[in-house]
């Protein structure tokens, strides 16, 4: 039986048969096609001289019967920022209702009651769901730093006649059944240039590639036990390979070019993934989650209504914080939402008084809107702004003159930022958890080995950027040219100003060359040989701080990849290189 028939024969399991006008209204289908498969149903022996099903039929719909469901909830959702910082995705109310209590009672309405719950990103918020729906959960701790393949692998016991479905769909209509007679992913009759897959005239998805164009995809899919079977197998053997970290599982459903399963295809606004503020306002204006307190901030900020906010889009995920860009009465912002944990890294009330120092003096912008207690922070959006380019020696050259001439302002504020003692600090903060590293206590010895030399060659402090790093510099368009400008002083503090080089190296992840090269640069070529081996020193310190920064980070859910572990090797490669240049065996 092909696709058509199927379809017609589990139409028939959820109504009666009445006349076939009114099953082919029902199908979606001409006359005709209804008339046709009615007799094959007929020859196949699955209905009767009545069009009532038969025992056959019966017992393929217990064959394929719905037994349970897997909702996929474990990611942060970083394009719903800001909203994403207050609630996870699948607890976003559209018309009142959280887009996975929708989900889960439309799950039992179809009489599939066996739901598990994939969680991660404040999986915390989601607890109340076992006692409500009687659903489980099951935790992903590599949430951050793996895609969705790791979230349906924790659940691979649960495939077989399984609903596989992310959190952040809302449907208008239930598009759950109570029977199944073959597996399907969504997907929209709307095109979508970004979709990977094509549904063909069979019903069967084509992988079209990337920028071919395709059927928008939904993400709900109906596994089968064959089907699932094939997906338990290719999930288990993908998970053990490193190439798909970043995998979404639907990878696992493609085969020679095409999907295993059907599509099963729904009109542009029968289902809606809500992964964007803007989406979520076009869904339900009047969602309580658009009024979060990051908008309501730079409402108030801006002297507007909640309401003016507009084209709200995520910017690049940062290390400390989460930013978006917005539009307000015609001019473009950009908005800063403290990240996970900020509040322990970052001391707000000083970073108000860092600005206040540097205000007007050319550095950058001065904020439109900064609240030392949230740590919320608003400013003007350069147009056409790019960062510095580290492998661009022009561009460093011209980082190393703007970093020169703030030094040479000789700027004080009343705090400042002891390296040693902040790594101490962010330590503490594992809370009794072992270094990732195993060699760590020994790496922190000789780093701290370091100390002596540069106490004895620090020259006097002034007001330091201390994350003077490539992105943090912006070339902005003026008449004639570009202005460089330093931005997000929030670690900013008094210190040894050579540390701002070191930190500027060690984002740009530089090789020893390089390293040397940058020194040249913000020295124009004069480094006497005692600031060189301080920077080399500074170089040690500051990649354990970061490292030791990342491991923090990291206890929250947030990964950084190859970043972490190069800091870790600067606090390792330049202990040594200094030890050599001092002339001791540290």
């Amino acid at each position: 039986m092909n696709i058509q028939e199927l379809d017609i024969l589990n139409s028939l399991a959820e109504e009666p048969f009445v006349n076939q006008r009114l099953l082919a209204q029902r199908c979606g289908r001409s006359l005709g096609a209804v008339n046709r498969a009615l007799r094959t149903l007929a020859q196949a022996g699955c209905v009767d001289e009545n069009t009532a099903l038969t025992e056959k039929a019966r017992a393929m719909l217990a064959a394929g019967a719905p037994k349970n469901a897997v909702i996929l909830a474990a990611g942060s959702g970083m394009r719903m920022v800001p909203i994403n910082m207050e609630a996870p995705k699948g607890l976003l109310e559209v018309g009142g209702e959280p887009l996975i209590e929708r989900t889960i009672r439309q799950l039992h309405q179809a009489g599939v009651t066996d739901v598990t719950v994939v969680v991660g990103f404040m999986k915390e918020q989601y607890e109340y769901l076992m006692d409500r729906y009687g659903v489980r959960l099951l935790v992903n701790p590599d949430y951050a730093g793996k895609n969705n393949l790791y979230s349906l692998l924790l659940a691979l016991d649960r495939l077989s006649n399984t609903y596989v479905i992310p959190c952040d769909i809302w449907c208008a209509d239930n598009p759950y059944r109570r029977h199944e007679l073959y597996s399907w992913y969504m997907v929209s009759q709307r095109t979508d240039p970004a979709s990977t897959v094509r549904m063909n005239r069979r019903r069967e998805l084509t992988w079209v590639g990337p920028g071919g164009g395709g059927n928008a995809m939904i993400g709900i899919s109906y596994l089968m036990e064959p089907e699932a079977a094939q997906v338990r197998r290719r999930l288990d053997a993908m998970s053990r390979d490193s190439r798909h970290l970043q995998s979404f599982w639907e990878e696992a459903l493609y085969e020679k070019g095409r999907m295993l399963t059907y599509a099963r295809p729904v009109e542009p606004d029968a289902a809606a993934e809500i992964n964007t503020y803007e989406q979520l306002r076009e869904l339900d204006g009047g969602s309580g989650h658009l009024r979060s307190q990051a908008i309501r901030a730079a409402a108030e900020a801006l002297s507007a209504r909640p309401e003016e906010i507009r084209q709200v889009e995520v910017l690049k995920k940062g290390m400390t914080n989460r930013s978006f860009l917005f539009t307000c009465r015609g001019r473009r912002y950009i908005a800063r939402v403290p990240g996970e944990g900020s509040e322990k890294l970052i001391h707000r009330r000083q970073e108000a008084a860092v600005y206040a120092a540097i205000r007007g003096r050319g550095l950058c912008d001065d904020p439109v809107y900064l609240d030392p207690d949230s740590g919320y922070k608003i400013t003007a959006y350069l147009e056409g702004a790019r960062v510095c380019d580290p492998a661009d020696g022009a561009d460093v050259a011209r980082c190393m003159e703007k970093l020169r001439a703030f030094h040479a302002m000789d700027l004080s504020v009343p705090h400042r930022f002891d390296i040693f003692d902040t790594i101490d600090y962010y330590e503490s903060l594992w809370e009794g958890a072992p270094s990732a590293y195993r060699d760590h206590a020994a790496t922190k010895e000789r780093v701290f080995a370091l100390r002596p030399y540069i106490r004895a060659h620090a020259g006097s402090e002034r007001l330091t950027h201390i994350d003077a790093v490539p992105d943090n510099f912006l070339f902005a368009p003026v008449p004639g040219g570009e202005q460089v400008q330093l931005i997000d002083w929030e670690y900013a503090a008094m210190q040894d100003p050579h540390v701002d080089v070191a930190m500027f190296g060690i984002y740009a992840m530089y090789g020893r060359e390089d390293m040397d090269r940058l020194i040249d640069a913000y020295f124009n070529g004069c480094c006497p040989e005692a600031a060189r081996t301080k920077i080399y020193c500074y170089i040690a310190a500051c990649g354990l701080l970061w490292s030791d920064w990342c491991e923090y980070k990291r206890s929250l859910g947030v990964e950084f990849g190859e970043y972490s572990l190069r800091q870790y090797r600067y606090a390792k490669d330049y202990c040594r290189l200094a030890a050599e240049r001092i002339g001791e065996d540290i």
